[in-house]
């Protein structure tokens, strides 16, 4: 029997079961990838889950790290604060020791006793405290500090003259004291006392030329009743400060009994005789005349010229002699240190 003619591919075709039409009609698979590519792609395919997971992971970091940088920040800038409150503690610190220190000094200022005066000059009225342990001088430098009158020009009087070299609790000073000073500047004395000094120079001149005042009649009728029996003892020679009592036992030129106070604390003198008391500013006194009585140098007759003229004289007898310098240095407002 003869065999069948060949057929042609698309009749073939045309006679293919349904199956294999259908793996015909199936996708080709691609031809496998490389390896390299294959980690590539796995990488590019990861699920969105695991990217957001990533990305959280990341701003975790960036959170953290923020947070480390904010609490290295803090931490910087808290050193400083630190470092700047810990310079600030030093100086409290030192602060705090001062005033340890001062306190201290306060302490030892304080355990020294203290005593509170009251300082008299010019009418002028001073509140000082001062230590119980000062000399006569150091108070008179403190007085210098507040009223500008030099030491060498103060007399300085409390219960008589203060002494220098004792201390206050020597001469039993006690608080609420009045210290009186007596005293002027330089340019007070150089202002005020060269009319005086001239005044002063003119009596003498005017006193040599006439006979000795002790035989003029009118002062020899005092003289001749002879030295009162109450009369202050004399010192011939010799140079005293004032006494811290009145002068008193002598007679004015009528003969009655007269006493002398200086009120040193209120700058006047004060003539008391048994009928009045004149006080007088020493401001007001022109002039202080005085000479030794004959027969008796050891006494001085003495007169304060209250006006312009020699009738305004002020005659007082029996002066003990170691005062008269004193007196006219106390009126006139010049102090001489003996």
């Amino acid at each position: 029997m003869p065999s069948p003619p060949p057929q042609s591919p698309a009749s073939v075709s045309r006679v293919r079961p349904l199956e294999e039409q259908q793996e015909a009609r199936a996708p080709v698979p691609p031809p496998p990838l490389p390896r390299t590519l294959v980690g590539f792609v796995s990488c590019l395919e990861v699920e969105e889950p695991g990217m957001e997971t990533d990305a959280q992971k990341l701003q975790l970091n960036c959170v953290d790290a923020e947070a480390e940088t904010s609490s290295c920040t803090s931490s910087s800038s808290s050193a400083p604060a630190d470092k700047g409150s810990l310079q600030t503690d030093q100086p409290q610190e030192n602060i705090a020791t001062a005033q340890a220190s001062v306190s201290n000094g306060d302490d030892a200022e304080t355990e020294k006793e203290l005593v509170d005066l009251k300082i008299i000059w010019n009418k002028n009225k001073y509140d000082v405290r001062v230590p119980l342990d000062s000399s006569g001088a150091e108070l008179k430098r403190r007085i210098h500090s507040i009223t500008g009158l030099p030491p060498a020009m103060q007399k300085v009087m409390f219960k008589g003259l203060l002494p220098e070299e004792k201390t206050l609790r020597e001469i039993k000073v006690t608080s609420g004291a009045k210290i009186m000073v007596v005293g002027s500047t330089i340019n007070d004395v150089l202002a005020v006392n060269t009319p005086k000094d001239a005044a002063q120079q003119e009596a003498k001149a005017e006193e040599s030329k006439k006979e000795p005042l002790c035989r003029q009649k009118q002062h020899r009728k005092v003289l001749d009743k002879g030295k009162p029996e109450d009369v202050m003892p004399s010192v011939k020679g010799a140079q005293e400060r004032l006494p811290t009592v009145p002068l008193s036992g002598m007679y004015n030129k009528t003969g009655g009994k007269v006493r002398l106070t200086f009120k040193l604390e209120q700058d006047q003198l004060w003539i008391g005789t048994k009928e009045r008391t004149e006080k007088l500013p020493m401001g007001s006194i022109k002039n202080v005349v005085s000479e030794p009585i004959e027969g008796h140098e050891d006494y001085h007759m003495m007169a304060f010229q209250l006006g312009p003229t020699e009738a305004s004289y002020y005659w007082v007898y029996w002066v003990p002699t170691q005062y008269v310098d004193a007196i006219k240095d106390t009126v006139l407002g010049k102090w001489q240190y003996f």
